[in-house]
């Protein structure tokens, strides 16, 4: 299994349904391609998503995944969380209004039937320092010393460091 190309979009969106909503995202992708819908707001960077997937793959390249599928461990390792139930608090869909980061991988450009679901927006993609703080557990302290962006990174290595 292996990452050939990555696109990370961001929108807007109103989520009625969880389920149908990952409905109709299944049913515009083709088997082997991958549309991982993320929170926007728990997103620091592109640099995090890409990342965190190409972590994911590696798992599995290595046997070393902590799900049995490719989304699931695309959303624990962009949590840097072990636990499902964790990762999809953080980084899962909810219902009602949320910002929406779209990673498409392994497969053709989705972005005009994804704009019929949710509006695009790519400033929800800018990352507010303050609620990833709150998100992702991260102390003052830390913060002094080193980015949002690198201590989540570092904390995505960490998962396949500590297996």
């Amino acid at each position: 299994m292996e990452m050939e190309n990555i696109q990370i979009l961001g929108f807007k969106g109103d989520i009625a349904s969880v389920g149908d909503t990952l409905n109709q995202i299944n049913s515009i992708k083709k088997d082997d391609e991958i549309i991982q819908l993320l929170n926007a707001d728990a997103v620091v960077s592109k640099n995090h998503i890409i990342h965190g997937v190409n972590q994911a793959f590696l798992a599995f390249g290595r046997g070393e995944n902590l799900a049995n599928d490719i989304s699931v461990e695309i959303v624990l390792r962009c949590s840097a969380q072990r636990q499902i139930s964790k990762a999809f608090k953080m980084l899962g869909l909810k219902e009602g209004k949320m910002n929406l980061c779209a990673v498409l991988i392994n497969s053709k450009d989705y972005t005009n039937e994804l704009s019929s679901m949710f509006t695009l927006d790519e400033d929800v993609l800018i990352s507010n320092e303050k609620k990833l703080a709150e998100i992702y557990n991260i102390g003052d302290r830390e913060l002094e010393s080193i980015s949002v962006e690198d201590i989540i990174i570092d904390r995505i290595t960490k998962l396949a460091v500590d297996y």
